[in-house]
């Protein structure tokens, strides 16, 4: 079945959810568009998720400042007009350089980026995440917190 085609205005955008420092719009779930999903992702210097996997593929692409991507072991600092393919199972995180910055997320067919996004920021209130709860929303979202590479 295919959804309606949408516009979405600036003006229109949903609030930014609160995951864990980094402030991401939903722009289209995957649910709505019926195949890929696309955030808009702002952090301060500094923050950013830890190494972690899921079952779905993911890129992102540089709009601003400077964002370090470990991905399976390996450091890459990426500056705007750079893009990162991340595929299925692949260890990575990233973080904001001196600045901080922003990015587009593309999540594949079958994610659930949005539905942990909102479930993170849910359960993260304003102050120090709680981390085994934290933890806890992941798992169910289908997101395991991993080490490097």
């Amino acid at each position: 079945m295919k959804g309606p085609y949408f516009v979405l205005t600036p003006d229109r955008h949903p609030r930014a959810l609160n995951v864990v420092g980094t402030q991401v719009t939903v722009l289209a779930s995957n649910a709505v568009t019926q195949s890929y999903g696309i955030t808009l992702q702002c952090g301060d210097e500094g923050t950013g998720p830890p190494p972690h996997k899921h079952d779905w593929d993911e890129a992102f692409y540089v709009l601003s400042g400077e964002i370090q991507f470990p991905c399976d072991g390996q450091a890459h600092v990426c500056l705007p007009g750079t893009l990162v393919h991340i595929p299925r199972g692949t260890a990575h995180g990233f973080q904001y350089g001196k600045g901080g910055g922003q990015m587009l997320e593309i999540t594949g067919e079958n994610a659930r980026a949005a539905q942990m996004f909102a479930a993170v920021d849910q359960a993260s209130p304003a102050g120090s995440p709680d981390v085994p709860e934290l933890l806890r929303v992941l798992e169910q979202n289908g997101v395991t917190v991993a080490g490097p590479g």
